[in-house]
């Protein structure tokens, strides 16, 4: 394993390190001590690496993330995994806003709790939050799955595409075009496959499914001023 101090070292030379595993994989296992908060850390990943951040982190920690695995041993900033192509990663503390934000695909799991916009426009990813998330949460979400083990915020899921969110406490408030649906087998299934993957005991049945209305996708007259 890999140590990395970050205080020591700098940010610029862990990402440079941690960037270049993309055309040389020897160096598959890394831990980064003493973050103190940086921001971008550990972004850009190329490569099947695993990523331990021993504390708390700034701004876009994880950003796109291809193939990596980025556990982050304390709380994150705004923008956490944000535009993420594939691989995991898993937050054990809480995450500020815009968690996920854009994310083409990959895992986010968050131990705690989301701030507002988790998973605004995302297009692809999958993201699991064992606490709550804040208010627009999933706002413009084009596909992929958003699992909220606790409650949701005001708006949720405003001028949503074909995201799926599941809840399974209480919703402040639907947004735009928002709807309760059909919780099938299939979506049984389905969550159970992402509960599993983000290490929740919950059980699917507990959860209501929400979607898109699809009132917003043709332009109509009558809402025209």
């Amino acid at each position: 394993m890999q140590t990395y101090d970050l205080e020591a070292d700098g940010l610029r030379g862990l990402n440079a390190a941690l960037q270049a595993q993309a055309t040389e994989t020897n160096q598959t296992v890394w831990e980064v001590v003493n973050p103190r908060g940086s921001h971008a850390i550990a972004v850009g990943l190329d490569a099947p690496i695993e990523v331990n951040v021993k504390g708390s982190t700034g701004y876009y920690c994880g950003g796109m993330n291809k193939q990596a695995t980025v556990h982050v041993h304390g709380s994150a900033g705004p923008g956490v995994a944000e535009n993420m192509m594939s691989g995991t990663v898993v937050i054990e503390g809480d995450a500020s806003q815009y968690a996920g934000a854009t994310g083409h695909g990959g895992t986010l799991v968050i131990k705690g709790n989301a701030s507002s916009r988790c998973g605004i426009s995302m297009k692809g990813i999958d993201i699991i939050v064992h606490g709550n998330v804040g208010h627009m949460s999933a706002f413009m979400g084009q596909s992929g799955n958003l699992v909220v083990c606790g409650d949701a915020g005001e708006a949720l899921g405003d001028s949503l595409y074909e995201a799926r969110l599941f809840v399974r406490g209480s919703v402040k408030s639907l947004g735009a075009d928002c709807v309760e649906k059909e919780m099938r087998p299939e979506h049984l299934e389905m969550l159970a496959d992402l509960l599993a993957r983000g290490k929740c005991d919950a059980k699917p049945e507990d959860f209501k499914r929400y979607g898109s209305a699809r009132k917003l996708y043709n332009f109509d007259i009558d809402n025209a001023y």
